[in-house]
């Protein structure tokens, strides 16, 4: 197990780390950040990443086509209905939100690419009722992607919470 500071710093020695932070998306803030921030404020982009951890957390487009209600779909039923015998009852929502060992987070990680760079957001699961994810930027001309995907699941698996 390793803390914020430890996990951060393992982040920034990958090839192309610019700058990296462990943010809670419900509230926005940074528990800790390390090297640049895209906009030069580390406050406002884990705002601003908050925002997209949400939206990729609480919405059942990014789930498997069993979670988004896919069979009922072709059922004539709604993701938000579930046939029970002969009548219609409301199910549970089919999103997952990060965290827990009971729930099932269908998104892992996220990545957004511009044209000079890589912001790789990967989501924290441990066995209290998370809502954090690890985010990194990368340089486009010399980060190695899948390298940093590999690493980064390695640091979140040991990234203790206390």
């Amino acid at each position: 197990m390793s803390g914020i500071d430890e996990c951060l710093m393992e982040a920034m020695v990958l090839p192309g780390a610019r700058g990296a932070a462990v943010i809670e998306w419900t509230s926005g803030l940074a528990l800790g950040t390390a090297g640049d921030a895209p906009n030069g404020d580390h406050e406002v982009t884990a705002a601003e990443l908050a925002e997209i951890a949400r939206l990729a957390a609480e919405h059942t487009a990014f789930g498997s086509a069993e979670e988004n209600g896919a069979g009922a779909a072709r059922a004539g039923v709604g993701p938000e209905h579930r046939a029970d015998g002969e009548r219609l009852v409301l199910a549970e929502p089919s999103a997952r939100v990060p965290g827990g060992r009971d729930a099932d987070v269908p998104v892992e990680d996220v990545l957004l690419t511009t044209r000079t760079g890589y912001h790789l957001l990967r989501f924290v699961e441990n066995t209290l009722d998370s809502s954090v994810f690890v985010y990194l930027w990368l340089g486009r001309d010399d980060g190695n992607l899948a390298l940093a995907r590999l690493r980064l699941r390695d640091l979140v698996e040991r990234l203790a919470l206390i």
